[in-house]
């Protein structure tokens, strides 16, 4: 994989096709749009097209400078939990290789290296200067050791601009009952749960050989994210949160089939050292936005939170899964997207009998760093029909969110594995 090159060239239009480079920095009007838009719905001036299809269940993505295309698979395809895809002049992409024998979900690259995670550790691969991954068998184990208990098992990754490695550990639980998820069990005293996941971890970036329990809580009280990124503008951690689930199922005498589909929202929290936002001991109401008392800690639907705990900086339907987060910062698309944030929501499950939502993009306009009036649905249609989203029966499932060096946003799918590219195309 590793390219021999040692010094600097002046690359040729065959040299450059050859590479991957030649559709993203020679000839960017070479990359059109699927007839199509790739069987998906987006707003006026914008195409997509189908940058290849992995065959696999794609979590997160990420491009580097040069443009090329790693993706982590949920489970090893062949032996291999990383695919490498290389783009050619027409912005379509084919595997080029894999390494890394872990399934997982995060990957993220930056400052030079790829960083990727399964569901315990986390590595690290150095990049070259073409964007190619030049240790793909000896990659440096950053962290090792991280707890999964087999339950929101995912560690999501995403990196600051000083050097330090953000992991979530999601919560083995639901709702911290004594029994989960069984009718009427009421939550663990101060929920232990808290000491070891349900948060966010800070390690060193560049530090080999880090273990759990060497690493920082850096945010509690969150039950599980599978989205999360750095926002350069006001250089801060956000984060999506999945809700807690089942409120009719262990409630049934206070809450109803369509409240219990109607809530929590999921939400979205600016993160800084120290934050909590309160799982287990409470949820948010998206409809009254109101933090409320969770009923196996003594609410009744109605009974407010403590306030000391982290308000939410926006809310959105309930179960739709948000497990894709990137802030735009590319110039391509039009102004209001810049520096605002795109949400991928993996599609929900347990709305019944009420129709399932999600499987969809949406944007979320950001001013100064802040969320700035109402979220919109972005690109839509990953489902395939309205028929097959109210089933959850989904052709396809985002995941993850990636921005490619023209300003080009990538989206992965953890259902059919397919890799989507949505430009803006109107000139």
């Amino acid at each position: 994989m590793k390219n021999t090159l040692t010094r600097p060239l002046l690359l040729t239009t065959a040299l450059a096709s050859s590479l991957g480079l030649y559709s993203l920095t020679s000839r960017p009007d070479a990359v059109t749009a699927d007839p199509n838009n790739a069987g998906l719905k987006l707003p006026a001036g914008f195409g997509a097209l189908v940058v290849a299809e992995t065959g696999g269940r794609a979590r997160h993505l990420a491009v580097t400078p040069q443009g090329n295309i790693y993706v982590k698979l949920n489970r090893p395809k062949d032996g291999k939990g990383i695919l490498e895809l290389k783009p050619n002049a027409t912005g379509k992409a084919t595997v080029a290789g894999g390494f890394g024998s872990y399934g997982g979900t995060g990957i993220y690259a930056k400052g030079g290296y790829l960083y990727a995670s399964s569901d315990e550790d986390v590595y690290r691969y150095k990049l070259d200067a073409i964007g190619e991954v030049t240790n793909p068998t000896q990659p440096e184990k950053i962290v090792s050791g991280l707890l999964n208990r087999g339950e929101h098992e995912s560690k999501s990754i995403v990196l600051d601009n000083a050097g330090n490695l953000y992991v979530n550990i999601g919560a083995y639980s639901n709702s911290c009952q004594v029994k989960d998820r069984e009718k009427g069990s009421m939550g663990r005293q101060n929920c232990p749960i808290l000491d070891s996941a349900g948060g966010i971890w800070q390690f060193r970036a560049d530090k080999a050989g880090q273990t759990y329990g060497s690493g920082t809580r850096y945010a509690t009280g969150l039950r599980n994210v599978v989205g999360l990124d750095w926002n350069t503008q006001n250089n801060q951690l956000f984060v999506m949160q999945h809700g807690r689930d089942q409120l009719h199922d262990i409630f049934p005498d206070m809450y109803t089939t369509k409240q219990s589909a109607e809530l929590p929202a999921e939400c979205l929290y600016e993160i800084t050292k120290g934050a909590n936002a309160g799982w287990p001991f409470l949820y948010y109401n998206g409809l009254t936005h109101q933090k409320i008392l969770a009923p196996e800690y003594g609410g009744d639907g109605k009974k407010l939170a403590d306030p000391k705990y982290l308000e939410p900086a926006a809310a959105y339907p309930a179960h739709t899964a948000p497990d894709g987060l990137l802030f735009y910062t590319g110039t391509m698309f039009p102004e209001k997207y810049r520096n605002g944030a795109f949400i991928a929501f993996h599609g929900s499950w347990n709305r019944a009998p009420e129709p399932q939502k999600g499987y969809y993009v949406v944007f979320q306009p950001f001013k100064n760093g802040k969320p700035s009036g109402p979220w919109e649905v972005f690109a839509d249609n990953f489902a395939g029909s309205p028929e097959k989203v109210a089933s959850g029966r989904a052709d396809h499932k985002p995941c993850g969110l990636a921005q490619g060096p023209d300003g080009s946003l990538y989206v992965s799918d953890d259902k059919a594995g397919t890799i989507y590219r949505i430009m803006y195309t109107k000139k």
